[in-house]
Protein backbone atom coordinates (compact mmCIF):
# COMPACT_ATOMS: atom_id res chain seq x y z
CA UNK A 1 0.00 0.00 0.00
CA UNK A 2 1.38 3.68 -0.69
CA UNK A 3 1.44 6.11 1.78
CA UNK A 4 -0.21 9.35 1.39
CA UNK A 5 2.19 12.14 0.74
CA UNK A 6 1.68 15.00 3.17
CA UNK A 7 3.58 18.74 2.78
CA UNK A 8 5.43 19.36 5.84
CA UNK A 9 6.66 22.86 6.30
CA UNK A 10 9.73 24.15 8.78
CA UNK A 11 8.79 26.98 10.41
CA UNK A 12 11.84 27.03 13.28
CA UNK A 13 15.22 26.60 12.37
CA UNK A 14 15.73 24.14 15.44
CA UNK A 15 13.75 21.33 13.00
CA UNK A 16 16.18 19.16 11.33
CA UNK A 17 19.23 20.53 13.42
CA UNK A 18 18.39 20.80 16.99
CA UNK A 19 14.99 19.15 17.32
CA UNK A 20 14.30 16.06 14.87
CA UNK A 21 11.36 16.07 12.31
CA UNK A 22 8.47 14.18 13.40
CA UNK A 23 8.83 10.05 12.58
CA UNK A 24 7.64 6.71 13.89
CA UNK A 25 9.32 5.25 16.63
CA UNK A 26 8.99 1.60 15.20
CA UNK A 27 7.36 -0.31 12.26
CA UNK A 28 3.92 -0.74 14.14
CA UNK A 29 3.86 2.99 15.89
CA UNK A 30 0.20 4.62 15.00
CA UNK A 31 1.53 8.13 15.86
CA UNK A 32 4.16 10.68 15.15
CA UNK A 33 5.78 11.69 17.75
CA UNK A 34 5.75 16.01 18.16
CA UNK A 35 8.79 17.67 19.93
CA UNK A 36 8.56 21.14 21.83
CA UNK A 37 9.94 23.44 19.54
CA UNK A 38 10.78 26.11 22.62
CA UNK A 39 14.42 28.02 23.29
CA UNK A 40 14.42 27.57 26.87
CA UNK A 41 13.16 25.13 29.16
CA UNK A 42 9.23 25.72 30.12
CA UNK A 43 7.27 25.11 33.56
CA UNK A 44 4.05 23.75 33.60
CA UNK A 45 2.84 24.50 37.32
CA UNK A 46 0.14 21.91 38.86
CA UNK A 47 -3.31 22.48 37.16
CA UNK A 48 -1.97 24.96 34.60
CA UNK A 49 -2.28 24.53 30.71
CA UNK A 50 0.21 26.07 28.23
CA UNK A 51 0.30 25.93 24.42
CA UNK A 52 3.30 24.41 22.90
CA UNK A 53 5.02 25.22 19.60
CA UNK A 54 5.84 22.45 17.40
CA UNK A 55 7.85 24.45 14.92
CA UNK A 56 6.18 22.40 12.17
CA UNK A 57 2.98 22.70 9.65
CA UNK A 58 1.55 20.54 7.26
CA UNK A 59 -0.79 20.57 4.86
CA UNK A 60 -3.28 17.29 4.53
CA UNK A 61 -5.55 18.51 1.97
CA UNK A 62 -6.98 15.20 1.25
CA UNK A 63 -10.47 15.73 3.17
CA UNK A 64 -10.55 11.90 3.45
CA UNK A 65 -7.68 12.19 6.03
CA UNK A 66 -7.97 13.86 9.21
CA UNK A 67 -4.80 15.00 12.02
CA UNK A 68 -5.35 13.24 15.50
CA UNK A 69 -2.92 14.99 17.93
CA UNK A 70 -2.87 12.57 21.25
CA UNK A 71 -1.40 12.35 24.30
CA UNK A 72 1.77 10.44 25.37
CA UNK A 73 0.85 7.76 27.81
CA UNK A 74 4.00 8.03 29.78
CA UNK A 75 3.53 11.94 30.10
CA UNK A 76 0.11 11.36 31.34
CA UNK A 77 0.23 7.99 33.20
CA UNK A 78 3.38 9.11 35.26
CA UNK A 79 3.38 12.92 35.34
CA UNK A 80 -0.15 13.94 34.48
CA UNK A 81 0.95 15.81 31.73
CA UNK A 82 -1.95 15.53 29.24
CA UNK A 83 -3.79 17.36 26.53
CA UNK A 84 -5.48 20.08 27.15
CA UNK A 85 -8.51 19.46 24.85
CA UNK A 86 -7.75 15.60 25.44
CA UNK A 87 -7.49 15.14 21.81
CA UNK A 88 -7.05 17.68 18.99
CA UNK A 89 -8.10 17.52 15.43
CA UNK A 90 -6.28 18.37 12.75
CA UNK A 91 -8.30 18.90 9.78
CA UNK A 92 -7.27 18.65 6.17
CA UNK A 93 -7.62 22.29 5.46
CA UNK A 94 -5.59 23.44 8.07
CA UNK A 95 -2.07 25.15 7.07
CA UNK A 96 -0.65 26.61 10.07
CA UNK A 97 1.13 25.73 13.16
CA UNK A 98 0.87 22.32 15.19
CA UNK A 99 0.60 23.57 18.85
CA UNK A 100 -0.01 21.68 21.49
CA UNK A 101 -2.03 22.32 24.80
CA UNK A 102 -0.36 20.75 27.63
CA UNK A 103 -2.05 20.17 30.67
CA UNK A 104 -0.11 19.54 33.68
CA UNK A 105 -3.21 17.44 35.91
CA UNK A 106 -0.48 16.44 38.84
CA UNK A 107 -0.06 18.42 42.18
CA UNK A 108 3.78 18.84 40.89
CA UNK A 109 5.12 21.06 39.01
CA UNK A 110 6.87 19.66 35.57
CA UNK A 111 9.75 20.78 32.71
CA UNK A 112 9.26 20.84 29.37
CA UNK A 113 12.45 21.23 27.70
CA UNK A 114 13.41 21.58 23.78
CA UNK A 115 12.90 18.45 21.74
CA UNK A 116 10.93 16.83 24.57
CA UNK A 117 8.12 14.58 22.76
CA UNK A 118 4.76 16.12 23.68
CA UNK A 119 2.07 14.50 21.99
CA UNK A 120 1.34 12.11 18.92
CA UNK A 121 0.47 12.59 15.25
CA UNK A 122 -1.84 10.38 13.70
CA UNK A 123 -3.50 10.42 10.22
CA UNK A 124 -7.25 8.45 10.55
CA UNK A 125 -9.34 8.21 7.15
CA UNK A 126 -12.63 10.86 7.38
CA UNK A 127 -16.04 9.91 6.13
CA UNK A 128 -18.50 12.65 6.24
CA UNK A 129 -21.98 11.99 6.28
CA UNK A 130 -25.35 13.43 5.42
CA UNK A 131 -27.89 13.42 8.60
CA UNK A 132 -31.69 12.09 7.77
CA UNK A 133 -34.07 13.18 10.40
CA UNK A 134 -36.54 10.62 11.27
CA UNK A 135 -39.31 9.82 14.23
CA UNK A 136 -38.21 6.60 14.64
CA UNK A 137 -35.12 4.46 13.35
CA UNK A 138 -35.83 1.97 10.43
CA UNK A 139 -34.23 -1.00 12.41
CA UNK A 140 -33.73 -1.65 16.43
CA UNK A 141 -30.59 -2.40 17.67
CA UNK A 142 -29.83 -4.88 20.76
CA UNK A 143 -28.83 -2.08 22.57
CA UNK A 144 -31.41 0.28 21.99
CA UNK A 145 -31.07 3.03 24.58
CA UNK A 146 -29.28 1.14 26.80
CA UNK A 147 -26.67 3.58 28.57
CA UNK A 148 -23.91 4.22 30.43
CA UNK A 149 -23.10 0.93 32.38
CA UNK A 150 -26.20 -0.85 30.87
CA UNK A 151 -24.56 -4.21 30.83
CA UNK A 152 -22.87 -4.06 33.99
CA UNK A 153 -19.06 -4.61 35.25
CA UNK A 154 -18.92 -8.29 34.83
Amino acid sequence: MTSPIIETKILNSLIGTAIPLPTYATDGAAGMDLRACINEPLTLAPNETQLINTGIAISIRNPNIMGILAPRSGLGIKHGIILGNTVGIIDSCYQGEIKVGLWNRSNDSFVIYQGDRVCQLLFVPIIQVTLEIVTEFREKTQRGEGGFGHTGIQ
